[in-house]
């Protein structure tokens, strides 16, 4: 094979941006009854609609959801499982699996039957749009009802309560029909009966901590339609705990920091929980969204559960033998497993295999593959394969980053490469290992990619994890700068053509990155500019998040001020490119809109896209593939190379003063965000989810949503 020289930037790819964009159907929320599978699969091509899919005994597969339905919640905006299989009986007295899932446009529960013609609703239309969602839902022991997290947005704010859902669809025509079980904490995940349906075991937590802060697992006596007797049997300010999982009526197992690590343990309804195997690895996924589990309890007694630091893989856990078995397999990043006591489904990855709906065989450890996300796979030759590398950051602290170097069969280049740091949303989230073909789309052209798990990302423990309480903007940023200067002295990055991108959270850091000497340009996709301006306009379940990364306000309104991208312009000299969604309400089309008009004041130069209709990650596949090649092109433009796409201006001169939308009558919506039609709403894309998104300041990113929590998804 010959080889050709050409500049970085410049190598030949057959990768696309729209192979990037409208390739992927990333799949979500797997679960299994017997030999049939169900997901949620997202459907680029349709604007990011998400349908549930079923897999069959004899293999076939068949979308319940054509357009326009779409399966997506919208609860605490980063949303989660979003749908549920219920057992149905026809006329023959069969059981037959229906769904229950949240319609996305909405947001009200519908029950599907198999085979039905159309959904029929259970649950009563609000008196505003999308004013009632649900999510995280759960069978009853009698088969009857939904238990689920209901979001009810009201005059004087939102409230959440976990409620009772009958199906047999009285609640859509009588509100009185859905009960609520408890309610009066600001948030609520996971509701699960106990297999004899006389108990409730649930997940809470209140502002000002998030869901990897701390939470209280709780339990009750369902009578009739009540909870009585709570307690709290786990958890507190300073303790995470996730998932509770009914092994028979009286014994939990969960997932709990309070070692440092999300570790297993079993509860009783009485006594003290007790650690089930103790070692400093992550055993769940952080609880961005809701409805992700990372362990399951089998018939056997057995738990199939998911360890790792930032990437989990399976293992099978014996509570007679106190062993953990590993499963052998080349998939490397696992998530979202689920179980009907003898089947294991879940979703997994590695760096060159796209993510794939697959089935676990406990017994004999096989991973039999249901079904990619992706259609066709570029030659695993233009294909990078990650360094995970561990660098010194400041003071001597870890930098975990995963690095991508650029790759082609046929095309060399003489020196180092342009880098770009990648800084993932979150900022309380984490880099994966998963293929992801927006890598590869710079990597094969001449690009390297690093993608930096700073200090506040997951999967690390505890300790690294809060590294970034009240330091959010610094860490962050050192840490990222430490990895490109770690590259550069390797003689692996060019110091002068490096860049920083990074999605919400990570457009933030990007944004105070270019404040530096380190970098030569910098991305931000719908990042945050102000953080003031982000405490009065961001929904409900961040509103609090800044206080434990940056301070309580008022006393810390200075350092607010200071961290704020949008005050440290004057200390921008590089090329910026804004990209947003002007359907934004986590972080607010105003954001970007002022950013460019502060560098614009300066001359300093600067492209702002805006994506009509797109809110807190895009997610049709014309934004995706516009995204990404004028990122290309702002790259080729500021280090110098000839890309294969069409050139992008930068402006050096403020954009047009915008005149201030009227407000029509009712435009305030409930949480205090403004509504669709000033410029500000937002239609919440965990991907963010994406799955992202999989949350917080957001994992949904422009390509390719990364999993996991949010923003300041």
């Amino acid at each position: 094979m010959s080889e050709l020289s050409s500049p970085h930037g410049s190598w030949p790819s057959p990768i696309s941006a729209g192979d990037v964009a409208r390739g992927v159907h990333r799949m979500s929320f797997p679960s299994v009854v017997g030999d049939e599978v169900w997901w949620e699969e997202e459907r680029p091509a349709e604007g990011g609609r998400s349908t549930v899919m079923r897999r069959n005994a004899d293999g076939a597969v068949v979308e319940l959801l054509p357009a326009p339905w779409g399966a997506g919640t919208r609860v605490h905006e980063y949303g989660g499982r979003s749908y549920l299989p219920v057992p149905r009986r026809d006329d023959k007295a069969l059981t037959r699996m229906g769904i229950v899932f949240a319609n996305a446009e909405d947001q009200r529960l519908y029950l599907l039957e198999r085979d039905a013609a159309a959904p029929t609703p259970l649950t009563p239309e609000p008196d505003r749009p999308a004013a009632l969602r649900y999510a995280d839902p759960a069978l009853s022991a009698d088969g009857k009802q939904i238990l689920c997290v209901r979001e009810e947005h009201v005059a004087d704010g939102v409230r959440r309560a976990v409620v009772t859902v009958p199906l047999s669809g009285r609640g859509a025509e009588d509100p009185a029909a859905i009960r609520v079980l408890t309610s009066g904490a600001d948030f609520y995940a996971s509701p699960v009966p106990s297999p004899d349906g006389r108990r409730l075991a649930y997940v809470r937590w209140n502002h000002p901590r998030m869901p990897w802060d701390g939470t209280e697992l709780r339990i009750g006596r369902l009578e009739g339609s009540a909870l009585t007797g709570e307690v709290t049997l786990k958890g507190g300010v300073d303790e995470s705990v996730v998932s509770p999982t009914w092994v028979d009526s009286d014994t939990l197992y969960l997932a709990s920091d309070w070692p440092g690590f999300w570790n297993l343990y079993q509860a009783g309804v009485t006594g003290q929980a007790m650690a089930l195997y103790p070692a400093e690895e992550e055993f769940h996924a952080p609880p961005g969204r809701l409805g992700h589990r990372s362990f399951a309890v089998l018939d056997s007694g057995r738990v199939v559960v998911l360890h790792g630091n930032a990437d989990l893989s399976p293992s099978v856990y014996d509570p007679d033998t106190l062993e953990l078995t590993p499963v052998t397999t080349d998939l490397t990043a696992w998530s979202q497993v689920d179980s009907d006591g003898v089947g294991v489904v879940a979703v997994a990855a590695s760096p060159t295999r796209p993510q794939c709906l697959v089935r676990l065989h406990p017994e004999s450890g096989r991973v039999e593959v249901l079904r990619e996300s992706l259609d066709a796979l570029p030659d695993s030759a233009y294909l990078p394969v990650p360094e995970h590398v561990t660098l010194p950051g400041r003071y001597g602290s870890p930098v975990h980053a995963n690095v991508y170097r650029p790759t082609h069969p046929e095309v060399t280049a003489e020196g180092p490469a342009p880098f770009v740091v990648w800084a993932h949303g979150g900022p309380v989230a984490h880099a994966s290992h998963e293929l992801d073909l927006a890598k590869a789309y710079f990597t094969s052209r001449g690009i390297g990619v690093v993608d930096v798990n700073y200090g506040g990302s997951t999967g690390y423990g505890r300790s690294y994890r809060t590294r970034v309480h009240k330091e959010w903007g610094v860490v962050d940023v050192e840490d990222t700068a430490a990895a490109a200067r770690a590259l550069v002295d390797q003689g692996v990055a060019d110091p002068k053509r490096l860049a920083i991108r990074g999605p919400s959270a990570g457009g933030f850091t990007a944004l105070l990155s270019l404040t530096g000497d380190t970098f030569a340009c910098g991305v931000s996709y719908f990042g945050v500019a102000d953080l003031l301006g982000l405490v009065e306009t961001t929904h409900d379940f961040e509103s609090r998040f800044l206080d434990s990364l940056v301070g309580t306000l008022p006393g810390f309104v200075e350092r607010y001020r200071e961290r704020s991208p949008i005050n440290r312009t004057d200390e921008i000299d590089v090329p910026v490119l804004l990209l947003q969604g002007t359907d934004d309400r986590v972080v607010t089309p105003d954001q970007a809109f002022t950013m460019a008009t502060a560098l614009g004041k300066r001359g300093v130069p600067y492209a702002l896209l805006e994506f009509e209709g797109e809110a807190h990650g895009f997610r049709s596949a014309a934004s995706r593939v516009r995204a990404l090649e004028s990122e290309l092109a702002f790259y080729a433009r500021v280090f110098g190379f000839e890309a294969d796409v069409a050139p992008l201006a930068l402006e050096t001169e403020p954009p047009a003063p915008r005149p201030e939308p009227e407000a029509p009558e009712g435009a305030e919506e409930s949480d205090g965000t403004p509504a669709e039609g000033t410029g500000d709403a937002e239609t919440s894309a965990a991907e963010a989810a994406p799955d992202t998104a999989d949350a917080p300041v957001g994992d949904a990113v422009a390509p390719s949503p990364a999993e996991g929590g949010g923003t300041a998804d």
